[in-house]
């Protein structure tokens, strides 16, 4: 019998990606310090919060055979990490930013279980057409910016932004599909799981 995996992560959408492979699990909430550490890299950055979000979901557990997945994402531009806009201002400058030129998008998706983990970092290369200004006011008004990394969503409204992807779609979401399921292999957990 397969570990009971646990998904560190309040996300909707890593919740959609994991059901989408056919992986049960439990949702777990855990509250984690986002703040990027001076002088810390994109990368290390999201693979310490992917890491750290999966070990307080690990230490919240009496479960012994518990595995949990934690995972973060991060829109990168110019080497400056883009967060999440608290507000109108914030949004329109990110979206204005991005505009019309590429930026990189860094996933990182880790695993906790007793005694072992693991982590991978996934990059990919998002370039957004030219946006007008009224473009990214409407944009905000869908309200859709507010909660993401970067100030939108590939698979909601602000598809009509891409013009060219290379690397994991899954990723820019949340969660490299690709890349989870090798890492839950890894863990003795299987995709495809009958519901």
């Amino acid at each position: 019998m397969a570990a009971t995996l646990y998904l560190a992560s309040g996300s909707p959408r890593r919740r959609e990606l994991l059901t989408q492979i056919g992986v049960p699990f439990v949702p777990l909430s855990v509250a984690i310090d986002e703040t990027p550490a001076p002088d810390e890299t994109p990368a290390a950055y999201v693979e310490r919060l992917a890491r750290g979000k999966a070990a307080a979901g690990l230490a919240s557990l009496a479960d012994r055979q518990a595995v949990v997945l934690g995972a973060d994402t991060t829109v990168v531009l110019d080497g400056r990490i883009l967060g999440k806009p608290g507000e109108r201002a914030e949004a329109l400058a990110m979206l204005q930013a991005l505009g019309g030129r590429e930026h990189e998008v860094l996933t990182a998706v880790a695993l906790a279980a007793v005694g072992r983990s693991a982590v991978r970092v996934v990059r990919s290369r998002v370039a957004f057409r030219p946006l007008t200004c009224a473009e990214a006011e409407a944009y905000w008004a869908t309200g859709e910016p507010l909660d993401k990394a970067g100030g939108y969503a590939i698979q909601g409204f602000a598809a009509v932004f891409v013009s060219h992807l290379e690397g994991s779609y899954s990723a820019v979401v949340g969660l490299p599909l690709c890349e989870t399921a090798q890492l839950l292999a890894e863990f003795g957990i299987p995709c495809w799981q009958q519901q």
